[in-house]
């Protein structure tokens, strides 16, 4: 069993910033993967950032976002605390969401375990 406990959201003014944590703590794996989602009212969740870990390091070349968050969003990770952050910038209106952390197991593309999810609300 993996947990995940998300921390950091909150309200900020557009255009400011918030960074995201996710600690993961339980049975993590060596070559596995963690990835941010949100969800905003009335929409689908949809994936937001994606970090690998290979051999137990965390792999910050192997990176990848959403094209609405490109250039904005950074994902990073901290390999001693077994956390991975979401730096967010140049926030707007529209990264209003509840944003939820989790956790690919063996790099499959299918995330086994979420976190509870944390509110970030963007206003104007």
């Amino acid at each position: 069993q993996v947990q995940l406990v998300e921390s950091g959201g909150g309200l900020v003014q557009a255009g400011g910033s918030l960074r995201l944590s996710c600690a993961a703590s339980g049975r993590t794996f060596s070559n596995s993967a963690m990835g941010w989602f949100r969800q905003a009212p009335g929409k689908e969740r949809e994936f937001v950032a994606r970090i690998t870990w290979s051999g137990g390091i965390l792999y910050s070349a192997s990176t990848w976002y959403a094209d609405s968050v490109k250039g904005r969003f950074t994902i990073s990770g901290d390999n001693a605390k077994n956390t991975v952050y979401l730096q967010m910038n140049s926030l707007k209106r529209e990264d209003t969401a509840v944003y939820y952390c989790a956790y690919d197991a063996a790099i499959s593309g299918q995330y086994d375990y979420w976190g509870q999810g944390t509110q970030v609300t963007v206003s104007s």
